[in-house]
Order: C-alpha cells, then structure tokens, then sequence
C-alpha cells in the first residue's frame, strides 16, 4: 500500500499537480503586494523641444513624450531625502554636497553642486537597509547635454565591499575601472534618469561622473532614491 501511494504520489508530481497549492500560494502573495505609482514629483522643464543631435555613442533617442508612470509596492517612498552625502570632492565649486538630498529639484543658478573635473563620486547614507525599487537623478537639466561614465552602484557598506550591485552603468569603454557598461547614454531633462533597482537591498547608495558634453566639470541636482 505504501508503496503504491509513493508511485501514485510521484505520478502527481511529475503532472504538477502537487505543486498547484504552492502556486496558489505564491498568486496569493502577489496580489497582496500592490503597486501604485511611485511618489515622485518633477521639477518644471527648462527648455522645450528636441535637443539637437549630439555626437556620442549609445545615445537614447528622445521618448517624445512623458515617461510613463514607475510603479512600485505601495509604501515605497524616497528614502534619501535629507539623508548624509558625501563626496570625491568635498570642496565644491559651486553649492554644497548637502544639496543633493535637500529635495530641491529645479535647474535655476544656485540650485546645483559643481565637483571639479574628470571622474567624480558621490555616495548617500540612507542610514540604515532598504528594498530599493528605483533611483531617480538630476545633474543638470537647465539645458541638454549628456553626462559620461554614468554608474551607480549600491551597498550594505561604505566601502563597497559588501553587497555590491550595480545597477546603471553606461562607462561604454571601462574608463572607471568598474567594468564595461551596457547602458546607454542619455540627455539631461527635468524628469532625471530613473533607474530600476528591482528591490535590491542596500543601505549606500554610489553615483559616478566624468564630465559631460559642455565641460569636464560634474554636477548635482538632486538624487532620491525609492525604497521601503
């Protein structure tokens, strides 16, 4: 009898019958986790129309119209919001490394940070762990121009040595040192780059430059990371 309870149990098994409970299980999981519209609110635009063609390689294509809500686990907000930044450059042109989490994200004279030139850093504390869904940057979006070696990476350390995950980089040559990047460039806007993090856990947050199609300085606006 056993043994044809085992058999009849294997059969099941290998129809997938037995798994159809776990599977109810999970759909139930997933209904749960609801997602609605992450909370984030765009500075006013600062120039209108198609940018003029720049010459630099991998470069995204103008969506030619607003980007689509990002929608994530309902709760999600930005968790680095006044959260401890802190830089390559801790002598800053221009503003100060504060101002990258103050949630001031217009583009007028005085609302951005300036690092000196070639490769910059900037790196958020956001204090403790978080399941991070997206990353949402402004450098500088009172006109068009496109920022290089972009690559963001987050940790459980600041250090980086713990958890590293990268999770935009468009270094399409490896000029970092921090791997040969798949992304492609983009033009600055006042809706900023939003990044899909896919809930990775971190508490740090590491955002690289190096220069830009006007100059070889690097410049902030505003970093706001989405988690819970």
């Amino acid at each position: 009898m056993k043994k044809f309870v085992a058999l009849l149990t294997l059969s099941f098994m290998a129809m997938g019958l037995l798994a159809l409970p776990v599977m109810a299980e999970d759909a139930a999981k997933a209904a749960d986790q609801k997602l609605v519209p992450i909370p984030l609110e765009l500075p006013k635009p600062m120039f209108i129309g198609t940018p003029t063609p720049m010459k630099v390689q991998k470069l995204e294509k103008p969506l030619g119209k607003p980007r689509p809500p990002f929608l994530a686990p309902e709760g999600v907000t930005n968790v680095a919001f006044e959260k401890p930044v802190t830089a390559s450059d801790d002598l800053p042109v221009i503003g100060e490394i504060e101002m990258i989490t103050d949630g001031a994200k217009e583009a007028a004279d005085g609302s951005y940070v300036e690092l000196g030139p070639f490769e910059q850093w900037i790196m958020v504390d956001l204090e403790k762990e978080y399941e991070i869904y997206a990353i949402v940057m402004w450098h500088f979006h009172k006109q068009p121009r496109v920022y290089f070696d972009n690559v963001v990476q987050v940790a459980q350390d600041p250090d980086f040595t713990k958890g590293v995950v990268t999770v935009f980089n468009n270094d399409i040559d490896n000029s970092l040192g921090l791997g040969k990047g798949k992304d492609w460039h983009y033009v600055e806007t006042n809706e900023g780059k939003l990044i899909d993090c896919k809930g990775v856990k971190a508490r740090y947050v590491r955002a690289y430059t190096n220069g830009n199609t006007s100059n070889d300085l690097n410049h902030w606006i505003e970093l706001e990371v989405y988690g819970k």
